[in-house]
C-alpha cells in the first residue's frame, strides 16, 4: 500500500504551517530523505522529506494551503510495489525506474542549503560524497569537501570550479513608460507565513500594550577607543571581533538588574519579574527580522556574546535558525544603525515589556565642559509598556545605559 507523507511535529508552539512550494511533481521518483516540499511556519521554514524510496503518486495539498500537524500532504508508492501506469498507452519502458547506484541519483539529492553553498564556493557537487539519508548531500558534506581541498593544497588554493556551462542571456525587463503608454502596473505577491505573523504581532503589540518610547543619546568615544586598542589582541585570543553589541548586552543586563520591571511580563493581574536575562537580538534575513535569543546572557563573556551573535547572523542568512534559537526572551535589542537609521521607534516584542533601539553612530558637534567638540554620537530609544513601567523608571533605565556606554569600565565591574 502507498505510504503517506505527513506534516511533521514542528515544536510545542507550532501547530500548523503553509505549504511554500513542492520540489517534486506527481509521478517523479524520490529517495528516502530527499526533500519533497518546503513548509512555512510562524517562526521558521521546514523541509519535508520522503519517508521511503518510491514514486510520488499523488499530491494532496497544494502551495499556499494551510495544513496542521499530522495532515497528509501526498502519497508515495514504495520502491518494492508495482507502479501503476499513468495512462493506458504507457509502456513498461516508460515507467520511472529507481536509481540503484549513488551516481544515478537525481541532481536534486543535494539539500537546497548545500546547493546554495556549493554554488557560492564553486564546489562541483558530483565530487562530493553525501552522508545524509539516501546519500543526500548536506551542508556539512560541502563544508568538509572545502576543508579537505584547502588542507591538501594550502589555504590559497580555491576549490575546483564547476564545469562551465554556456551562460543564458539575461533578458532585460521591458521598460515601464506610464507617461507614454498609460500602463498602471501592479503585482500581487503572497505574503509568507512568517511575514503574516510579523504583521499580526506588530499590530497586536500596538493594540494591547500601552507603548511609549523615550530617547537619549550616548557619546561612543570611549567604546570606540577601547575597541581600537584591544581589537587585535581580542581577536587573536578569542577568534572573534569585539563589536558594539556585546557592550549593549552587558549594559542592558546591568540596567535590568536595577530596574526589574523592564525584565518582566504581564500574566493576567500579575507582574512576573524574571531574574534571568534571555536577551533577544534582532537580526535580518530574507523575510524580515527574526529575534534569536542569547539564553542566560548574564553568564556570558564578551567573547561568548560576540561568538553567539555571529552564529545567529550566519544561521539567519542560511535559513537554519531553529525553534530553540527563537524561543522565549525577556528583553530585546535591535540595531537599526546597520541599515543606516539615525533615529527610530522600536516596537515591543510581546510578551516582553521593553526593547532597546540602537542607531547609526554619527559625528556631531556637542558641548563638553563649555567647549563645542565633535563626538561620535548615537541616539538611543527605549520602547516600554506603560502598564507596568512608569515614565520615570524608563528614563532612568535609559540614562543608566548611557552612563555605562560612556564609561565602559563600569561594565567590567558589573559583569564581574
Amino acid at each position: 500500500m502507498s505510504i503517506p507523507v505527513k506534516v511533521p511535529e514542528m515544536g510545542e508552539s507550532i501547530l500548523e504551517g503553509t505549504i511554500g512550494r513542492w520540489l517534486k511533481k506527481e509521478g517523479e521518483v524520490v529517495r528516502a530523505g530527499e526533500v519533497l516540499l518546503e513548509l512555512e511556519t510562524d517562526k521558521i521554514n521546514l523541509e519535508v522529506s520522503a519517508p521511503v524510496d518510491g514514486v510520488l503518486t499523488r499530491i494532496e495539498k497544494q502551495a499556499g494551503e494551510t495544513v496542521g500537524v499530522g495532515e497528509v500532504l501526498g502519497m508515495i508508492a514504495p520502491a518494492d510495489m508495482p507502479q501503476p501506469l499513468a495512462a493506458p498507452q504507457q509502456t513498461a519502458a516508460q515507467q520511472p525506474e529507481l536509481p540503484t547506484e549513488k551516481e544515478d541519483m537525481p541532481s536534486s539529492a543535494a539539500t537546497p542549503l548545500a546547493r546554495k553553498i556549493a554554488e557560492k564556493e564553486g564546489v562541483p557537487l558530483q565530487e562530493v560524497s553525501g552522508s545524509g539519508a539516501g546519500g543526500r548531500i548536506t551542508r556539512e558534506d560541502v563544508l568538509n569537501y572545502l576543508s579537505r581541498q584547502k588542507s591538501a593544497a594550502g589555504e590559497s588554493v580555491k576549490p575546483a570550479e564547476p564545469p562551465k556551462t554556456p551562460a543564458r542571456p539575461i533578458q532585460p525587463a521591458p521598460p515601464i513608460e506610464p507617461a507614454l503608454t498609460g500602463e498602471r502596473r501592479e503585482e500581487r505577491i503572497r505574503m509568507s507565513r512568517r511575514r503574516q505573523t510579523i504583521a499580526r504581532r506588530l499590530v497586536e503589540a500596538q493594540q494591547t500594550a500601552a507603548m511609549l518610547t523615550t530617547f537619549n543619546e550616548a557619546d561612543m568615544s570611549e567604546i570606540i577607543a577601547l575597541r581600537k586598542r584591544y581589537r587585535e589582541a581580542f581577536h587573536k585570543r578569542h577568534g572573534v571581533d569585539l563589536g558594539f553589541m556585546s557592550f549593549f548586552v552587558k549594559a542592558s543586563i546591568a540596567a535590568l538588574r536595577e530596574f526589574p520591571n523592564l525584565n518582566a511580563e504581564i500574566q493576567g493581574n500579575e507582574i512576573v519579574r524574571k531574574y534571568y536575562y534571555d536577551i533577544g537580538i534582532a537580526v535580518g534575513d530574507a523575510e524580515g527580522l527574526v529575534v534569536p535569543v542569547l539564553r542566560d546572557a548574564q553568564n556570558l563573556s564578551f567573547a561568548e556574546i560576540e561568538r553567539k551573535i555571529g552564529e545567529f547572523v550566519r544561521k539567519a542568512g542560511e535559513g537554519t535558525l531553529t525553534l530553540d534559537d527563537l524561543r522565549g526572551g525577556t528583553f530585546t535589542i535591535t540595531n537599526g544603525g546597520v541599515f543606516g537609521s539615525l533615529l527610530s521607534t522600536p516596537i515591543l516584542n510581546p510578551p516582553q515589556v521593553g526593547i532597546l533601539g540602537m542607531h547609526r553612530i554619527q559625528e556631531r558637534p556637542v558641548a563638553v565642559n563649555g567647549q563645542v567638540v565633535i563626538c561620535p554620537m548615537m541616539y538611543l530609544a527605549l520602547s516600554y509598556d506603560h502598564r507596568i513601567v512608569d515614565g520615570r523608571e524608563a528614563v532612568q533605565f535609559l540614562v543608566r545605559i548611557k552612563q555605562m556606554l560612556e564609561d565602559p569600565g563600569q561594565l567590567l565591574v558589573e559583569s564581574g
